[in-house]
C-alpha cells in the first residue's frame, strides 16, 4: 500500500503548492525514534548541547528569507508576524543555550552524612538526569515558536534529550525546512542528525506516542485531539509524562469602576487583542464580563466600533475557518445572545470578526448556554454583561481552568483599595497568568514567565514558555553513599563543572 502524499496548501485559496513527502508509517516511526534514542549519549556533554542550540539559532536567523517566505506560504499569518515570531523562536533556543550554560536546572544537592540527625543522615547526592526521546506535536497557529524548533524542542534538547516531531499538517513544507537547519546544526558539533526526528500524517502521531523508547511528550493543540493523547500516554504498558496544551477561554473581569473610568480604552484594548492574528492564539480572551450600566455601554460601543473596522482575515486552514463560520452560528442562534457585530464568514476563504453579548445570568447555571463557555477559535469574543458582583462571581466559578486570566481595574482598585486584592484572589485558582490592566495576547519569554494552567488549558502543573520549561524533560535521581570515585562530576564535593548547588544547606553559586 503506498503511504499518502503530504501536500503543501495555501489557505488563502485552499490550492495545494507542492508534495512535500509521505506520511510515516509504523516502520518510519520506529526507525526515527531509535535513531533519537542512538543519539542520546552525544547530547551528555552540556558544553555540546549549548553550542548546538546556539547554531540552531545562526541557522534559523541565516535562513530568515526562506522560512518566513514558505511560512507565509503555508499559514497566510503575514511576513511581519512570521518574521517576529522567528526572532523569538531564536531568542528562545539562545535562551535555552543560557540555561545549560549555567547548570541551575539540574538542582544539585550535597547532603554529607550527619549522624546526629533524626534518624542518622548517610551521604546523598542528587540531580537531575533527561528522561530520554520526547515526542514533540506541533501546533497549527505558530509555526515557527510552536514547532519543529519551538519551546518544547528547544526545551527538550537543553535538558538532553532527542526529540520526534510530529509535523502539523499546516506548514509540513517548513517543518521539513526547520528540521534541515537543526539537523545541520547537530552535525556541526559531532551529533548524529538523528537526534532530531520529523515525521507526517495522523497515524505516525498515534504511532509515535505508543512508541516504547517514547519517554515523554509535549503537544499544543485542541482539546479532543490533546485529550486523546494524554489517555493513550497513561494507557501504555508504561505511562509516561504528556505536557499538554489544550484549551482555554481566557475570562476578563471588568469592574465597574473601571468600565465608568476608562470604558472607551477597554474597549479598544479588548479588540486589538481578540482579533490580533485573526483571533487564532491561544491567549485570545474568549468571556468577557462587563458591568451593566453607562460604563459598560461605552466599553462595548468601543469594542463594535473597532471590531466592525477590522477587515476580514484568512484562518490556518479551511477546517478551522468551517468550525469557525458553524461555532459563532451555533452560539448566535440561542435567545437573548446579541450579535453588535455579526462574526462569520468574510468570503470565500477569509472570516470577519465580530463579538457576541449575552446576559450574565444565562451562563451562572449549567444549561444551553455552556456552549458560550467554551473556546471558539478565531476572531469572536463573548461580553456577558452582570448586573452585580455575586453575577460575575456566580460565572466565575463555572470556569474551568484556563491559561491566562485577567481583571480590568479603575486607578484606586489597582492602588490597593476596594475589591482589588480580592477579585485578585478569586482569579488565581483559574489560570497559571494572571493579569491586571492588560491583555493577554503576547506570552513573554522570560525566566519568570508561566504558560499553563490548570486543566483543561494544560496537562500538568509545568509550562511551556520560559527557562523552567526543561524541568518537564528531567527527573531527579539520589546517590547514597556513593564513593565519589564513582559519582557524575556534576555530584562531586570539588564541584569540578562550577555549578550552583546546594551544599550541606547552603545555597552556592
Amino acid at each position: 500500500m503506498t503511504a499518502a502524499p503530504v501536500w503543501s496548501v495555501d489557505p488563502r485559496t485552499g490550492k495545494r503548492h507542492e508534495q512535500v513527502a509521505v506520511e510515516a508509517t509504523a516502520q518510519d516511526v520506529d526507525a526515527a525514534v531509535r535513531a533519537a534514542h542512538a543519539a542520546r549519549g552525544a547530547l551528555t556533554d552540556r558544553t555540546v548541547r549549548a553550542a548546538f542550540l546556539r547554531s540552531a539559532a545562526a541557522g534559523l536567523d541565516a535562513a530568515r528569507d526562506g522560512l518566513v517566505g514558505t511560512a507565509d506560504a503555508e499559514t497566510a499569518l503575514g511576513p511581519a508576524r512570521l518574521t517576529g515570531e522567528l526572532a523569538r523562536t531564536t531568542y528562545q533556543l539562545r535562551a535555552f543555550a543560557g540555561i545549560v550554560d549555567e547548570g541551575g536546572f539540574l538542582d544539585v544537592i550535597v547532603d554529607h552524612p550527619d549522624d546526629t540527625a533524626t534518624p542518622p543522615v548517610p551521604d546523598l547526592r542528587r540531580y537531575k538526569v533527561p528522561l530520554g526521546v520526547v515526542a514533540v506535536y506541533s501546533a497549527s497557529n505558530f509555526p515557527f515558536a510552536f514547532s519543529v524548533a519551538g519551546g518544547d524542542t528547544a526545551s527538550a534538547l537543553a535538558a538532553g534529550c532527542p526529540v520526534v516531531v510530529k509535523a502539523h499538517p499546516d506548514h509540513p513544507a517548513l517543518s521539513e525546512l526547520v528540521a534541515e537547519v537543526l539537523r545541520r546544526a547537530a552535525a556541526e558539533h559531532g551529533i548524529p542528525e538523528g537526534v532530531l526526528g520529523l515525521v507526517h500524517g495522523f497515524d505516525a502521531g498515534v504511532e509515535l506516542i505508543g512508541h516504547p523508547l517514547v519517554a515523554a511528550a509535549g503537544f499544543t493543540g485542541s482539546v479532543r485531539g490533546g485529550r486523546a493523547l494524554f489517555d493513550a500516554a497513561a494507557a501504555r504498558p508504561v505511562p509516561i509524562p504528556f505536557h499538554g496544551e489544550l484549551g482555554s477561554l481566557n475570562p476578563v473581569l471588568v469592574t465597574e469602576a473601571a468600565a465608568a473610568e476608562r470604558g472607551e480604552e477597554i474597549g479598544g484594548g479588548l479588540a486589538g487583542s481578540m482579533t490580533l492574528g485573526v483571533g487564532q492564539f491561544c491567549v485570545k480572551p474568549g468571556l468577557v464580563l462587563v458591568p451593566s450600566g453607562a460604563g459598560g455601554d461605552r466599553l462595548v460601543k468601543s469594542l463594535a466600533d473597532a471590531v466592525g473596522d477590522a477587515d476580514a482575515g484568512v484562518l490556518l486552514d479551511h477546517r478551522m475557518r468551517d468550525n469557525f463560520v458553524a461555532g459563532v452560528a451555533e452560539r448566535a442562534q440561542l435567545p437573548d445572545v446579541d450579535a453588535p457585530v455579526t462574526p462569520g464568514p468574510g468570503g470565500e476563504h477569509s472570516v470577519s470578526a465580530g463579538f457576541l453579548t449575552v446576559p450574565a445570568a444565562k451562563l451562572a447555571a449549567a444549561g444551553d448556554y455552556d456552549v458560550l463557555l467554551e473556546e471558539c477559535f478565531g476572531p469572536v469574543t463573548v461580553v456577558a454583561r452582570y448586573a452585580d458582583e455575586g453575577e460575575a462571581k456566580a460565572v466565575l466559578s463555572r470556569l474551568p481552568g484556563n491559561l491566562t486570566a485577567t481583571v480590568q481595574l479603575s486607578s484606586e482598585e489597582a492602588a490597593g483599595h476596594g475589591r482589588g486584592p480580592e477579585l485578585l484572589a478569586e482569579l488565581t485558582p483559574l489560570a497559571g497568568r494572571v493579569l491586571v490592566n492588560g491583555w493577554p495576547t503576547g506570552v513573554a519569554v522570560a525566566p519568570a514567565q508561566h504558560h499553563g494552567g490548570p486543566y483543561p488549558a494544560t496537562t500538568s502543573t509545568s509550562t511551556s514558555v520560559g527557562g523552567t520549561a526543561v524541568e518537564r524533560w528531567l527527573r531527579p535521581v539520589v546517590y547514597q553513599n556513593a564513593p565519589e570515585a564513582l559519582l557524575p562530576p556534576e555530584l562531586r564535593d570539588d564541584n569540578p563543572l562550577g555549578l550552583p548547588r546546594r551544599f550541606n544547606g547552603a545555597l552556592e553559586r
